[in-house]
């Protein structure tokens, strides 16, 4: 007990000293608060949105719109390949994943693109290119529906889910329902399990033969996942395959690329990427033979630079 003591009051000795001199003080703390950046941006419903802003802030600007269940980290092998070639890269957490603000309702692509929309708001981006990833492709979509393109100079689709997934009426060749109905299903009871299914199955490509496993790839998918709330990922489902962007589409005015890998088990080229390409007018379409959904890695340095060539 003596010895404790004696440590106690020793460490308290070192850390007065410390202090004294030159631990920084309350105020002079806040000061360095208050001048630091904020890595977080209010939605129109005040919920924080996280983001990153990489690069030279007078380079050309690319912004990036995730997948589900994933999170603005799934986009740094294209981030950080533009950052370092002179351009300025955006991407945020769509709310509820990630590190943005957990709500409990607002998990639809109306809201997705008003988020989308005052992140460029408020960091005051023009002549922008957005970039959207499956999920990420309709919240980009559906931006230009709601808010035109005057921030906007290009857009890149990358195994999107425009124009629409789910089988009905006006899309016979989508995916039924009752298959959505599975993933929910899945989700509610034991949603961590969905991940790694997911991630080492059919999103890279895994389950297809002489396919090699990467534990990195089905770890990181995991972990991005975990970290969205279980509530926002569940409503996301009902947003990424049941939106129409058909009309959002039609709207595009500005140089479109589509990118979609060929082997995509997620979300079939035939019904997206192809029927995304003859929607926009002269849009240009990749097809990356034997592309699985999750080109963004599998993919990566082919699709870096057909980025890089698109926006440079």
């Amino acid at each position: 007990m003596r010895h404790l003591s004696k440590f106690l009051v020793g460490s308290s000795l070192a850390i007065a000293a410390a202090t004294a001199i030159g631990a920084p003080n309350a105020a002079s703390t806040q000061q360095l608060a208050k001048q630091a950046p904020s890595q977080f941006i209010s939605a129109n419903d005040g919920t924080p949105l996280f983001y990153k802003d990489w690069g030279p802030k007078n380079g050309p600007v690319v912004v990036f719109s995730h997948g589900w269940p994933l999170n603005s980290d799934s986009w740094e092998a294209q981030m950080l390949f533009l950052a370092d070639r002179g351009f300025r890269v955006i991407a945020h957490d769509r709310r509820g994943h990630g590190r943005s603000g957990q709500t409990w309702n607002n998990y639809n692509m109306d809201q997705y693109a008003d988020d989308l929309a005052a992140v460029l708001n408020k960091l005051n981006v023009r002549g922008a290119t957005l970039v959207g990833f499956s999920t990420g492709g309709g919240e980009v979509a559906r931006y230009v529906g709601r808010h035109g393109t005057a921030r906007v100079k290009k857009l890149a689709f990358v195994g999107a889910v425009t124009p629409i997934m789910v089988k009905n009426a006006d899309n016979p060749n989508g995916i039924p329902l009752d298959v959505l109905d599975g993933i929910r299903k899945a989700s509610i009871e034991n949603r961590s399990q969905l991940y790694k299914d997911i991630a080492s199955g059919p999103f890279f490509g895994l389950n297809r033969e002489g396919a090699k496993p990467s534990a990195g790839l089905i770890d990181n998918f995991w972990r991005q996942g975990m970290e969205g709330t279980h509530k926002a990922t569940y409503d996301s489902i009902k947003a990424f395959s049941e939106t129409n962007f058909v009309e959002d589409l039609k709207r595009v005015n500005v140089p479109t690329l589509v990118i979609h890998g060929t082997d995509d088990q997620i979300i079939p080229i035939e019904i997206t990427g192809r029927a995304t390409a003859k929607l926009v007018k002269g849009a240009k379409l990749i097809e990356y033979a034997g592309g699985p959904h999750g080109i963004t890695d599998t993919h990566k340095d082919r699709l870096n630079q057909d980025l890089l060539d698109f926006v440079k």
